[in-house]
């Protein structure tokens, strides 16, 4: 049976912002100084951050000196990122990472916090490869952070329950045709339960490798968290690709 296609729309919305609210900025800096090695960029460079969301790391990148352009489909998570830049110093960009409505070159794009793998088509999640070769300078560096399907499917939590002030989120878990899916319902006093899907395909690097090999991408290094260290399929809590576009 296939998951509701376009289940981002609703799902990235006010809701969102509570139940991710533990998403924090510093945790976001942290990992930008990581990228800063890994993309050896000079200052002024042009980065996208392709599904910014909320903006954690586009406003970090800027802060290191990087000019920004964050991109997202989703309104509310784009109000939240204007919000939060206070100077308006980084470009917001409402688009689909399939086809972002941006037809500059960029010496940098970044794909962060699992934001791949969300349509039910392998030829639609290719697109996102395709969309990030033709933004992307030649010799343009990328950095993809994504999940660990290995880890993520044997540590599957099932069923998880939690409070945020008057609101109760019931998250359940599954895997199912090699995505991993989660619906969340969102339960508050004297209104009507809410409920959210979420879905991510479970690709691994070689699949990854598959995509890139119709595109100018190449992987350099794979790395299995933000401390730099080799991926293992069986341990590493991430799989975090670095490359860059040839030519």
């Amino acid at each position: 049976m296939k998951f509701v296609s376009d289940w981002f729309t609703k799902s990235f919305g006010n809701d969102y912002l509570i139940v991710y609210k533990h998403r924090d900025y510093e945790g976001a800096y942290r990992e930008v100084k990581r990228m800063i090695d890994w993309l050896q960029l000079p200052q002024g460079a042009k980065v996208l951050d392709l599904c910014c969301g909320m903006g954690r790391h586009s406003l970090a990148l800027d802060e290191c000196g990087y000019n920004v352009t964050g991109v997202d489909l989703s309104d509310v998570l784009l109000h939240e990122a204007r919000r939060k830049d206070e100077t308006s110093r980084v470009r917001w960009v409402k688009g689909d990472m399939r086809n972002v409505p941006i037809e500059e070159s960029f010496d940098a794009v970044v794909n962060l916090f699992t934001s791949f793998g969300y349509f039910n088509e392998d030829e639609e999640n290719a697109k996102v490869f395709r969309e990030m070769d033709r933004l992307l300078k030649p010799g343009g560096k990328f950095i993809i952070d994504f999940l660990n399907p290995d880890v993520v499917a044997a540590a599957l939590v099932p069923e998880s329950q939690r409070n945020e002030g008057r609101l109760t989120i019931r998250e359940s878990r599954r895997i199912e045709e090699d995505y991993v899916r989660k619906r969340i319902t969102i339960s508050e006093p004297g209104q009507t339960e809410r409920y959210y899907e979420e879905q991510v395909k479970l690709y691994r690097p070689e699949q990854f490798r598959h995509f890139m090999a119709e595109t100018n991408l190449t992987i350099g290094q794979l790395y299995g968290g933000y401390d730099a260290s080799a991926y293992h399929p069986a341990s590493s809590p991430r799989s975090i690709y670095v490359g860059y576009k040839k030519g």
